[in-house]
């Protein structure tokens, strides 16, 4: 315990109660704030444990039930508490404090006939147990006499007080002294795992060295409602809760309803984890009388049960604490410690800023990136464009914190206002970055171009020891030879190229997404051991396969989605419509995006009378887009050729075969590089009559297309985000092993 724990648990006896609310309120309103980003929700809790079968007779995710009865107020309560349960069919623990208020035998008595399990709650709830090993060791008999009066196996500590090492001197099967998340506690780092863990009786650094050894026989047979089970010896089952405890919310946030328990649980019941919950019936207010200042309605909880009811049934497994320890050391076959991988992450995370001139909605590459960072132990911030000018400025999403610093008009016609924008851009990332760079130290900043120079806004942060990776998602120079249509011996494109070239100087490791331009960088700009591709796959847990392939040849959805810009062909398909619509007569097309060229389609539908089988939809955010794309028999890739594009792998195509969408695509370069006519059904790229036709072959032949689907599939799963993925992080491991050789000198 830390000395302003210890000082508070001092002073705490002569403080008046609705001071001390009054001042935990005041702190937990700050901290709130401050930690948004990783509460109710941290999303590197979700990873499950290796080798994870899953829950029994396959229910989606864990329920366990706690109530802590702290005082001899919440004592009183408990069977109104047990009666709300029972009534919705669910059980639970009771953890009771031995020695701060009479614990009723008959009422533990009725607890257990009625299938509830009891536990030990600390002995005295005074803040002490942990002040010294020897206080302890000595509390720990009598804790461990008043386990086995009460036929219990459980202990859960006072105040998340802890030193998992010590506890293994308690005659436990298993603990509840941790969280995945919770910054409001008096220990406030958490194990960022929605999983229970084995904590093993052999020393363990990250724990801290056992003084002395054990006085007890951990080996000991003790009884638990009446059927025998042998506490582990080789060390005990931690069950962290990870629903938010209910002081928190309704006494010291003064939340006026459950909501943050329902989206916490949503999270938990779509990651497979376990919802532990750790309610006080002190708290409790079951009279509908005015509430206390420590108090809230019991209603809030009942709720929520009658939540869980009616969004999960049948989906959850609603066993006692001590089942749950005894299932998960079985099925995880905990026996041998030393075969055992453990580890707590660590409370202090190292920090990563990703930083990209476009819009965290419309980029599934800033979240996949983020997400992946995330797993490996990172608190990410994300620096980007905003998506609505009434966006909040800084948010959270799955985790990730956000700075939505600037607004973009999709429609930008003139260029001035185009590289303007790119300019400003860069100048607002440079003045945060130094700001967040010197709070934060990160470790990491990833930038992803264009444009290449953005990169230099990393320049406090890199000089403070952050080593930076220069993403080139576009390659500058070709794209805007393409947009601006100038030659690549004009002075502006000489100008791009140079800043290439010290952009990549400047980075610490450059990453592209093909190898075409792999080897244009390497012709030019960057080394061979500098430059690495990774291409823009999708993540496979956002787009998961429908495998679903049309029967009805004469209606077949057509779909596109992504940018308006000339490369990308939009206009192309468009004028190939009228030929499919000719052959396939209930064909329809699905359009669904934005940009500076949506104007003149919509004049084009228009024009060609396409308004009944063309449909111009704005653009989605990338986490709907498996949704939006369901209804997709085929997926139209119509980039076209020249410069910039005949080398740019479209990413929409990665995401039609992850989906098992099969795909009509341009006869580009790079398309032509990385797929093969056994994979997907190429046309000409620019000629909507070859398009037409394409799409009208696979179209009218159900067996191809299936055909196609089967062989793309095999292709992305070599190469898919999981694979790119562990590149991404042997890159990393590369970068912080090295020395500083690459570290800019001034």
């Amino acid at each position: 315990m830390n000395l302003i724990n210890h000082i508070y648990y001092q002073l705490k006896p002569f403080i008046p109660r609705s001071l001390q609310i009054a001042l935990r309120r005041m702190v937990v309103q700050g901290k709130r704030k401050r930690y948004s980003h990783i509460w109710p929700i941290d999303e590197k809790a979700a990873k499950p444990p290796e080798n994870w079968e899953g829950w029994p007779d396959g229910k989606k995710f864990a329920l366990v039930l706690m109530h802590d009865v702290d005082t001899a107020k919440g004592h009183e309560k408990c069977l109104d508490l047990a009666q709300i349960d029972e009534k919705m069919g669910f059980r639970s623990s009771f953890n009771f404090v031995p020695e701060r208020y009479n614990v009723s035998s008959e009422v533990r008595r009725i607890l257990v006939e009625k299938g509830f399990e009891v536990g030990v709650h600390g002995l005295k709830h005074d803040g002490k147990l942990f002040l010294s090993r020897e206080i302890f060791l000595e509390q720990a008999v009598r804790i461990n006499q008043y386990l086995k009066d009460w036929q219990a196996v459980g202990f859960v500590s006072p105040s998340m007080h802890r030193n998992l090492d010590w506890m293994h001197d308690l005659n436990i099967e298993y603990d509840v002294s941790t969280f995945d998340t919770d910054p409001f506690e008096p220990n406030p780092e958490g194990t960022n795992t929605i999983f229970p863990f084995f904590v093993p009786a052999t020393p363990n650094p990250e724990l801290g060295t056992r003084n002395s050894k054990p006085e007890f026989n951990c080996s000991e047979l003790v009884t638990c409602n009446s059927q025998p089970a042998t506490v582990f010896k080789n060390g005990y089952i931690e069950l962290p809760y990870t629903l938010p405890q209910d002081h928190t919310l309704f006494v010291l946030m003064q939340e006026g309803d459950n909501a943050i328990w329902k989206k916490k649980l949503d999270w938990i019941a779509e990651k497979g984890g376990i919802a532990v919950l750790l309610t006080h019936p002190d708290y409790m207010s079951f009279t509908g009388k005015k509430l206390a200042i420590d108090e809230y309605p019991a209603k809030y909880y009942a709720e929520f049960l009658e939540y869980i009811n009616s969004n999960y049934k049948d989906q959850y497994w609603n066993p006692l604490p001590k089942d749950l320890a005894r299932f998960w050391k079985k099925s995880q076959n905990y026996h041998n410690p030393s075969e055992i991988k453990y580890n707590i992450p660590s409370p202090n995370p190292h920090k990563a800023c990703l930083v990209y001139y476009a819009k965290f909605k419309s980029s599934a590459l800033l979240y996949r990136e983020a997400k992946s960072l995330i797993e490996k132990g990172y608190d990410v911030d994300v620096i980007c464009l905003r998506d609505l000018e009434k966006d909040k400025i800084v948010d959270t999403y799955h985790g990730i914190k956000i700075f939505y610093i600037q607004a973009r008009h999709e429609r930008e016609k003139a260029y001035s206002s185009y590289f303007f924008n790119i300019v400003l851009f860069c100048f607002k990332t440079a003045f945060l970055l130094s700001w967040l760079g010197l709070k934060n130290k990160y470790k990491l900043i990833h930038v992803t171009s264009p444009p290449d120079i953005l990169v230099f806004s990393t320049f406090i942060p890199k000089m403070l020891g952050a080593k930076v990776i220069l993403d080139i998602h576009d390659i500058g120079p070709e794209l805007y030879m393409r947009k601006l249509q100038v030659s690549e011996n004009s002075l502006f494109v000489k100008c791009l190229k140079f800043f290439e070239k010290i952009s990549i100087w400047f980075s610490d490791h450059v990453i592209t997404v093909t190898d075409l331009w792999k080897d244009r960088l390497l012709s030019r700009s960057a080394s061979t051991e500098k430059c690495t591709v990774l291409l823009n796959v999708p993540d496979e847990e956002v787009f998961k396969p429908f495998n679903k392939i049309c029967d009805n040849n004469s209606k077949i959805n057509l779909y596109y989605h992504g940018s308006y810009e000339e490369h990308f062909g939009v206009d192309t398909l468009l004028k190939a419509m009228p030929l499919i619509k000719e052959r396939i007569t209930e064909a329809t097309l699905h359009l669904f995006g934005t940009g500076r060229l949506k104007e003149e389609f919509i004049y084009l539908i228009k024009e060609m009378g396409m308004e009944n089988y063309v449909f111009l939809n704005d653009i989605v955010p990338f986490y709907d887009l498996p949704n939006i794309l369901k209804d997709a028999d085929i997926g139209i890739v119509p980039t076209k050729g020249s410069t910039f594009s005949d080398e740019a792998l479209s990413m929409k195509s990665l995401e039609y075969i992850s989906l098992g969408i099969p795909i009509v695509i341009s006869n580009t370069k790079v398309h032509s590089y990385y797929y093969k006519d056994s994979m997907v059904k190429f046309f000409q790229a620019g000629n909507p009559d070859e398009l037409a036709r394409a799409t009208i072959e696979i179209a009218e032949n159900k067996e191809e297309r299936a055909k196609l689907v089967l062989n793309a599939f095999k292709f992305i799963n070599e190469i898919g985000w999981n694979t790119t993925k562990n590149k991404y992080y042997e890159i990393l491991d590369k970068l912080f092993n090295e020395t500083s050789k690459n570290r800019l000198n001034i």
